[in-house]
């Protein structure tokens, strides 16, 4: 079983070293490839098997220290850290629908076959995902726009990318701390020819007055229309509604999560030991070179990474599955999972 559990969550990291992989896709590939192994003789063993490939990789991303883990690619939602949130919504999309395809199917052979199947056919389609989005996305960029962003989203990228081939518009990034998530990103849209300015996160109510739009990825998608994603989004959406700049974020249908958070502590969380947020408190991301965290017996540091954003700071959602408004999502959710 020890054998099991590491090349469970060994193949998850390996699919995450692709910068284009997204981690719910990565938990389909791995649960599809746990039904393609199985030895399971029944329906009852094969869920079995998928329940407890499912709680090694949650138990994986909620234990994961992004200052370790140098397997994910750094362009990721929330560039090297592990998203327990993401890792919950691919697991529970996958196994909604196992159990929906055991009662579809009496005979076990042609069920197992018809799994296989369709989690492949979901990783094929994934990119299509994110190219609806960005057919959505990119319209709602017009010429002369300043666009602020937070963070690190291939999705967000990509409708940026595709609006630059038409319109003229610059952009400002946050840096994303304590990781420095908003490097790449800057990175990206100022070498396609995209005017962009990298922010220190607390600016952001300094810079929003200058701003048209907002628009961040998400890390997972609530019941209720809220986001969780990368800290600071929380910040950035209320200063944006208190300045009444439209805030959008783009999100692919797989990160649908059915959970309803209440706080800021009622979602799956990565645990930080103080010793990685130290790390990542380091100079690298910093202004001042000489400025280092001292070490003293009161002193912690604290670096959640996420937070909760309710739906009422957001304007709409692009998924691909059309533009919606955060009171949408449940009735998505609801044909999703039915």
């Amino acid at each position: 079983m020890a054998s099991a559990r590491l090349n469970v969550v060994d193949e998850f990291m390996g699919y995450l070293k692709d910068p284009e992989s997204a981690i719910a896709v990565a938990v389909i590939k791995v649960l599809t490839g746990v039904i393609q192994h199985s030895e399971a003789s029944t329906m009852m063993e094969m869920e079995s098997a998928l329940q407890d490939a499912a709680s090694q990789l949650k138990a994986a991303a909620a234990a994961n220290s992004p200052a370790d883990n140098k397997n994910i690619a750094t362009h990721s939602t929330s560039a090297q850290s592990l998203s327990s949130i993401s890792v919950t919504a691919g697991c529970q999309l996958f196994l909604r629908y196992v159990t929906r395809c055991f009662l579809e199917f009496d005979d076990f052979d042609q069920c197992k076959s018809q799994l296989i199947d369709r989690g492949k056919l979901f990783a094929e389609t994934s990119s299509t995902s994110r190219k609806r989005i960005v057919d959505f996305g990119h319209n709602f960029v017009r010429d002369g726009m300043v666009v602020l962003t937070h963070g690190a989203s291939r999705v967000v990228t990509k409708v940026l990318l595709q609006a630059a081939k038409s319109k003229h518009f610059s952009v400002v990034v946050t840096e994303g701390r304590p990781n420095g998530a908003g490097y790449k990103t800057a990175e990206l849209l100022s070498n396609a020819g995209i005017p962009t300015t990298v922010i220190v996160d607390a600016a952001m109510g300094y810079y929003m007055e200058r701003v048209s739009m907002v628009i961040v990825g998400a890390e997972g998608v609530v019941e209720n229309g809220g986001i969780v994603n990368k800290v600071g989004t929380f910040s950035c959406a209320m200063i944006a509604h208190a300045m009444k700049k439209p805030f959008y974020v783009a999100a692919e249908s797989y990160k649908f999560a059915r959970l309803y958070p209440l706080n800021q502590h009622d979602f799956p969380h990565s645990r930080r030991t103080d010793e990685s947020v130290v790390s990542m408190l380091a100079p690298s991301c910093t202004c001042d070179p000489e400025l280092v965290l001292p070490s003293h017996p009161l002193l912690t540091a604290g670096s959640p990474a996420c937070d909760y954003t309710p739906p009422q700071y957001i304007s709409l959602l692009f998924t691909d599955l059309g533009v919606l408004t955060p009171s949408a999502v449940s009735d998505e959710l609801i044909k999703l999972y039915q």
